[in-house]
């Protein structure tokens, strides 16, 4: 897989995230323009989460995507590998139970959670078919996996926008909202060389899930993946 200039070691990935920690969620709202509530509001539908279930919010960072599953009764674990979204999430969310783990080696048994969740953090392991697999391990048999990540736009007049946007635009607006304009710079070339909606659903499949499919937000920028244990 193509991973751009991207053959960072998780430690920088790390250290990258802990620098945009602080400002996180507000750049993202302003980035997304807004947009990223509205994946969210998607992710749960998606995830349908139950009172009294378990459910894994990998990549949760700050917890922001985390406390929905929480107001919906299930018991969320937030899980990210950067200590500065953690910290910031636990000051922030004090009640939710903010985990440090890795995605490729998760600090959790196997077959433990009723689904599995991650949003635009798929591209940040640095094996992506090693994290599916993880997930796929702690995940209870029958159990469902929701994946949330940057895509590529269907129509190509608006695919020509959306890259121009990503590479062009993204990076100056960063500079002027971010606590780490570098961070969105990878964070654009990683999205571009993201493979595409079946080529993702190729890879949840090669990491044994079953019946993976998708729907696209917001015109393909986002795709959202599914499949069960």
């Amino acid at each position: 897989m193509v991973r751009a200039e991207l053959d960072k070691q998780p430690s920088d990935v790390r250290r990258m995230f802990d620098a945009v920690a602080r400002r996180y969620d507000v750049t993202n709202d302003v980035l997304s323009v807004g947009q990223d509530r509205r994946w969210r509001k998607a992710v749960i539908a998606a995830v349908d989460p139950q009172p009294g279930e378990r459910v894994l919010d990998l990549a949760a960072g700050t917890g922001t995507s985390s406390q929905p599953f929480a107001d919906a009764g299930a018991t969320v674990v937030p899980c990210d590998f950067s200590l500065g979204m953690l910290r910031v999430g636990k000051s922030n969310r004090p009640h939710l139970p903010f985990t440090a783990g890795d995605g490729t080696q998760l600090p959790f048994g196997d077959a433990i959670f009723d689904a599995v969740t991650i949003s635009f953090g798929l591209r940040n392991i640095v094996d992506p078919e090693a994290g599916l697999r993880e997930l796929r391990r702690v995940t209870k048999p029958g159990g469902r996996l929701v994946v949330c990540e940057f895509s590529h736009p269907t129509w190509a007049p608006w695919r020509t926008v959306y890259l121009e946007y990503l590479m062009k635009a993204l990076p100056p607006i960063a500079r002027a909202v971010s606590s780490s304009p570098d961070a969105y710079v990878y964070l654009a070339e990683s999205i571009r060389a993201w493979p595409d909606q079946r080529g993702l659903a190729d890879l949840v499949a090669a990491a044994g899930w079953q019946a993976p499919q998708w729907r696209d937000l917001s015109g393909g920028i986002v795709a959202l993946h599914r499949a069960t244990r």
